[in-house]
């Protein structure tokens, strides 16, 4: 089976870095919308978990519905999500694979000491048994659009 491949422009791989280094030493998440294999917007989702943010992240449902939006209003669709490990490699855990949806990308951005660093993508297996790693492919410079990243409304 061919790797599958997720399309980050500069504008969203920086917004998914930035975010990953203002929530440090808590991990960051949020929805990847765009469509097909391009990921054209970031949109930062608060970290909802009560297991405490800093080894954990929660997408709420009313969160999920809220990107869905997003998707609709930007005119793309939800791709998938996007979350920092702290301190932690850009691979994904045993709580990731509990709690991810079939279908969906996940980038996973790994943040040592407050710097972002290794940047990965993941698609759960049909058999929800594991993931299986993709090939990030774009531009990854940093730009410092406004546009690249959209917060919800009151959620920094």
């Amino acid at each position: 089976m061919p790797e599958r491949v997720l399309v980050l422009n500069g504008e969203v791989a920086g917004a998914i870095r930035r975010h990953g280094e203002e929530t440090y030493p808590h991990e960051c998440c949020g929805a990847l919308i765009g469509h097909g294999d391009h990921a054209s917007a970031a949109i930062g989702l608060p970290n909802t978990t009560e297991e405490g943010p800093r080894r954990r992240f929660l997408v709420r449902p009313s969160d999920y519905r809220l990107a869905e939006g997003h998707a609709k209003e930007l005119g793309g669709d939800l791709l998938g999500f996007y979350h920092s490990h702290p301190d932690h490699p850009a691979r994904p855990s045993q709580y990731d694979l509990d709690h991810a949806w079939p279908t969906f990308a996940y980038v996973i951005l790994s943040v040592a000491s407050g710097a972002a660093g290794d940047m990965t993508v993941w698609w759960l297996r049909d058999d929800r048994t594991t993931f299986e790693k993709g090939d990030l492919h774009g531009d990854y410079s940093d730009s410092h659009s406004p546009q690249a990243v959209h917060r919800q409304e009151g959620r920094g």
